[in-house]
């Protein structure tokens, strides 16, 4: 073969059907080229970063990661565990909540199931069931909140998973434990119903409950977490998840050996046992949440109201006054915030709740982009 021939289509090794259908997931922007001191605002990372006593664990491990970590993530599970009231032998450790995801998938269906999300759920949710060659579906929103009737009309005899994000991710909105309970209890028994709760420990409203009373009475729950959120350990990829024991045996026997790493592990038993550290994180998000959300809507922003840690904020259709350009706007004042196009908001922008600073730049950067 000359260096001018190619390959034809035939002579290279293809893909399984369906793969090559992905999109690929795009993760947040975190550089503005020019600018050196960027407002990372993107991925809903923890506005006070990590727990001291997390960073310490972290560097404690330096001298040790020539071994491989704990394959049971043994000390990780008795915190959470010990955090939560929870048996330790029903939690599994991943790499990050993502993983979980894809294991789920991978578990319970393949070509000819279905996987059923709301509307503007987690784009990892059908990213997963493509990759096994099943059929993501979609159940319409009702104000831009999950709706426990649409998702119950729309499964099938195929239906093998259900994933409710709660609180859900980029609308902020949630359903009531009642609510979801009533999901539950409308779903064949054969039906795994993921519970995806990475917000959960900012939500203080009364009636949310993360999912882990449904897994302790079913057999067809699994709630899973992450470590990415309020514990602002993105970096280190630490997820769990708390299942009914048919479940944790089914993820046991398909994860990685070593799926979670050494420093990881250790970072995350501190961060879960600095538990004034997480109220501190909270707190900071209850202030700076409302007071984000009055700011925009005083500017004539629409804001869907969010238990989490993050807002989405609508944008008016004129391109000079649209999402896109409110975008472009703040990113060339090295503000970066998320489009949400691709969760079909193509009007509206995801705004991570970060520092007192970072919240008053954005909303003097907006003042500024809409001629206030």
């Amino acid at each position: 073969m000359t260096d001018n021939e190619t390959l034809s289509d035939s002579t290279q090794p293809a893909a399984r059907p369906g793969v090559l259908d992905i999109a690929p997931y795009i993760g947040g922007e975190s550089k503005v080229p020019g600018v050196n001191r960027v407002i990372r605002l993107a991925s809903n990372e923890g506005a006070l970063g990590p727990s001291p006593k997390a960073i310490e664990a972290y560097k404690a491990l330096s001298h040790e990661i020539h071994r491989y970590p704990d394959g049971g993530s043994t000390a990780l599970r008795a915190a959470l565990a010990r955090r939560f009231d929870l048996e330790a032998e029903r939690i599994v450790c991943s790499g990050g909540s993502d993983e979980l995801i894809t294991m789920l998938v991978r578990a319970y269906a393949g070509p000819g199931d279905e996987v059923l999300y709301s509307q503007h759920g987690f784009l990892m949710y059908p990213i997963a069931a493509k990759s096994v060659g099943a059929t993501p579906v979609v159940a319409p929103e009702t104000d831009l909140t999950a709706d426990v009737d649409a998702l119950l009309a729309a499964v099938t005899e195929r239906t093998k998973l259900v994933f409710l994000a709660n609180p859900n991710n980029p609308t902020g909105t949630y359903l009531s434990a009642a609510a979801v309970s009533r999901l539950h209890a409308g779903l064949p028994a054969h039906v795994v119903l993921v519970i995806d709760a990475a917000y959960a420990e900012y939500v203080v409203n009364h009636d949310y409950e993360p999912g882990i009373e449904l897994v302790r009475r079913s057999t067809n729950t699994v709630m899973i977490r992450t470590f990415s959120k309020i514990y602002a350990l993105g970096g280190m990829r630490v997820g769990w998840a708390y299942a009914p024991d048919n479940i944790a045996d089914v993820l046991n026997r398909i994860r990685n050996p070593f799926n979670v790493n050494a420093a990881g592990q250790a970072a995350a038993v501190a961060s879960i046992e600095d538990v004034d550290f997480a109220e501190r994180s909270r707190a900071h998000n209850d202030k700076w949440l409302p007071w984000t959300t009055e700011q925009l809507t005083a500017l004539g922003i629409q804001v869907t109201p969010s238990v989490g840690n993050f807002i989405l904020a609508h944008f008016a259709q004129p391109p000079e006054r649209n999402a896109d350009a409110a975008w472009e706007y703040m990113k060339s004042r090295g503000i970066l915030t998320r489009k949400m196009g691709g969760y079909g908001l193509p009007g509206a922008l995801r705004i991570t709740i970060g520092t007192a600073e970072e919240m008053k730049a954005v909303v003097d950067a907006l003042s500024q982009f809409l001629g206030l």
